[in-house]
């Protein structure tokens, strides 16, 4: 069994750059070789790994030899199209940022890119993986009795500078509701291990962005919603969006309820943004409250602060990788696989139609 995993990078933006400072963590993994076509992005990688490889091609990449590995953390649009071309090219096991695609009418297509690739493909999902949030679903279902509502709240800053501000046109992100927010109900998905059937959706473009123009084009992409997902069995999940709200003290709250009682984590959101004046960043912490009015339960959830420096995401890279990576060295199935990563994109699209035609779309 090999032991040293060698990456190939497509996409060294801010995301892309947060993937390789975990990579460089892990000491059974390397980055091998890097692409981007933005000398920017590529300069600050290349500070990063600078033993890494520069790619002049994507081609060039995809071919570069004896790669165990190939991450894709380019713009939202472009995620299908490098897929499909790693796979036909190189085939080795590929992690693919989120969202998996951007246009409904990009649907069939990943369907008939997942049945035709022999390789493990794990589509990034790093909610599933904060160790606030694993925590939270492994104590759920019991603090509740079974759970019956769900409510993910993110009250967070606008959409941060990109290359291009590519990440204010929805021609290019697929929407906020798929672009950020199928995280989300990929997270629904996985924590009621139910399949959603109806989406209802309300949301606008009232505070961010409202005189930007890319490329001639006006900024068009949401800025607050409230999302309710049904589900199979009868479970109601709900997001509740707002992308002006940054001097909230926790960027994410979760709840789950059911028969028995109630559990919620509090998660903090990037520790860069944090003001110094207000001293040390608040803890992700859980809050179990009983139906039987017994004393609440509270626990503080540490993220090793190594890790918290390493990227936004409260430690969730590093632990996806660190799963990737047997992956990579077993050839087992991932655990987000390119179905979860369709399923998530479609409810996205459901609620992004939703808002737009102020409709129920069912699934």
């Amino acid at each position: 069994m090999k032991n040293n995993v060698r990456y190939g990078i497509i996409g060294c933006g801010m995301m892309g750059q947060e993937h390789i400072r975990n990579i460089s963590l892990l000491p059974a993994a390397e980055i091998a070789a890097v692409f981007d076509p933005e000398p920017a992005m590529l300069a600050k990688t290349k500070a990063l790994v600078p033993n890494a490889a520069t790619a002049e091609s994507l081609a060039m990449l995809i071919g570069h030899p004896a790669l165990d590995a190939i991450l894709i953390a380019s713009p939202n649009h472009l995620h299908l199209d490098q897929l499909e071309a790693v796979i036909s090219m190189n085939p080795v096991p590929v992690m693919v940022e989120k969202p998996l695609f951007t246009s409904p009418e990009q649907l069939a297509r990943a369907w008939q890119v997942s049945e035709r690739t022999a390789s493990p493909v794990w589509v990034a999902m790093e909610y599933r993986y904060m160790p606030p949030i694993a925590e939270f679903l492994k104590r759920m279902n019991t603090a509740t009795g079974g759970v019956k509502m769900l409510t993910i709240r993110e009250y967070r800053f606008p959409f941060l500078p990109k290359v291009g501000n590519w990440n204010r046109l929805s021609c290019l992100t697929g929407g906020t509701l798929v672009e950020k927010c199928c995280h989300f109900f990929d997270l629904m998905r996985h924590a009621t291990g139910d399949r959603p059937v109806r989406v209802m959706a309300s949301a606008g473009q009232d505070v961010n962005h409202l005189n930007e123009f890319v490329g001639g084009s006006p900024s068009d992409i949401f800025d607050n919603a409230f999302v309710i997902v049904d589900f199979a069995s009868g479970v109601r999940a709900m997001l509740d969006l707002c992308m002006f709200s940054e001097g909230s003290r926790f960027q994410e709250e979760i709840t789950a309820v059911g028969p028995d009682g109630r559990i919620d984590v509090f998660i903090p959101g990037p520790t860069r943004f944090w003001p110094d004046h207000l001293g040390p960043p608040p803890v992700s912490k859980i809050v179990i409250s009983p139906r039987s009015r017994q004393e609440q339960e509270e626990y503080d959830i540490p993220v090793d602060p190594v890790l918290l420096e390493s990227g936004d995401h409260n430690g969730a890279t590093y632990f996806q990788h660190c799963l990737f990576l047997e992956t990579v060295l077993s050839g087992r199935e991932p655990e987000v696989t390119m179905a979860d990563g369709i399923e998530a994109v479609r409810i996205g699209h459901a609620a992004q139609r939703s808002a737009e035609l102020h409709q129920v779309v069912e699934l």
